[in-house]
């Protein structure tokens, strides 16, 4: 054995660093709930940066150079739509994969009004339901989410504690995100045992999964959701639906009219426009 592996092998391994840096930004026409909500989770993150509004929607390519200018190795993309509707990217930059979601059911931290309260800056723990641990593309998921949302210890404002849990549970084929704070005494004994709780703080709200692509925002499809509608279908079968009704109206109208016209009886002889025609 030479004397350089001997030194190697004396020295100790080095600690892998957690270097995970996520950018966050969003298209134009975003609304003041939407604005709010991207705040508070920049509050819920410190290892977040974030950029200016991005003019087109129809230039995602330009999102893994910015992550590369930012050096961020994540990115979030939030992208609204009319009608207030929210969809929100998730990628790995710059090579992928990402993950287009539908956002719905958001309450902001002011909306809510919870009792709780966490430091700002401090580090959570990132909980992932059992049904993540099943199918690939939840397995991907968990990943993505892992990165994007597991503070790093050596980020630039992170404070060196952890006290509230970040969760994702899949229902009804939805991921439901939910924000615990960690209370290890009771609030009304102070001086009591110590009985470790969670109580809601906020924000809430739940994603909706359309497509997993397998480069940053962009690229051959791997996962498709089949059960996903988009809200302007829906809004369109809802006017389809006052339409058949207003359809139907009119078309009892029709028949109402001809009903009478065939009750009508005809003109008799001794009528007196006859008489005296």
């Amino acid at each position: 054995m030479d004397v350089d592996e001997a030194v190697d092998e004396s020295q100790p391994p080095k600690k892998r660093r957690n270097k995970q840096r996520v950018l966050m930004l969003s298209s134009r026409g975003v609304t003041h709930r939407m604005r709010h909500f991207m705040n508070d989770l920049e509050a819920l993150l410190p290892h977040v940066k974030k950029d200016a509004k991005l003019d087109s929607k129809n230039h995602l390519h330009l999102l893994p150079e910015l992550a590369d200018l930012h050096n961020c190795n994540n990115a979030i993309y939030f992208e609204a739509r009319r009608h207030e509707d929210l969809y929100m990217w998730a990628a790995k930059t710059p090579n992928g994969p990402s993950i287009k979601m539908h956002v719905q059911n958001v309450h902001t931290m002011d909306e809510l009004k919870m009792t709780g309260n966490c430091l700002k800056g401090s580090r959570g723990i990132v909980s992932f339901d059992s049904t993540f641990d099943t199918d690939e593309h939840w397995k991907l998921m968990k990943e993505v989410f892992t990165h994007i949302f597991s503070v790093p210890p050596e980020a630039r404002r992170a404070k060196p504690f952890i006290d509230h849990i970040l969760t994702f549970s899949v229902v009804d084929s939805k991921i439901w995100f939910r924000n615990f704070q960690i209370v290890e005494k009771d609030p009304s004994k102070p001086n009591g045992p110590v009985s470790t709780s969670l109580v809601e703080i906020g924000p809430r709200f739940v994603l909706t999964p359309i497509r997993i692509f397998e480069g940053a925002f962009g690229g051959a499809t791997v996962f498709s959701n089949p059960e996903f509608v988009t809200p302007a279908a829906v809004r369109s079968a809802a006017k389809r639906v006052l339409g058949s009704k207003y359809r139907q109206r009119k078309l009892d109208t029709l028949e109402r009219a001809e009903r009478q016209e065939n009750r009508k009886l005809p003109e008799s002889e001794l009528a007196v426009s006859k008489i005296f025609a």
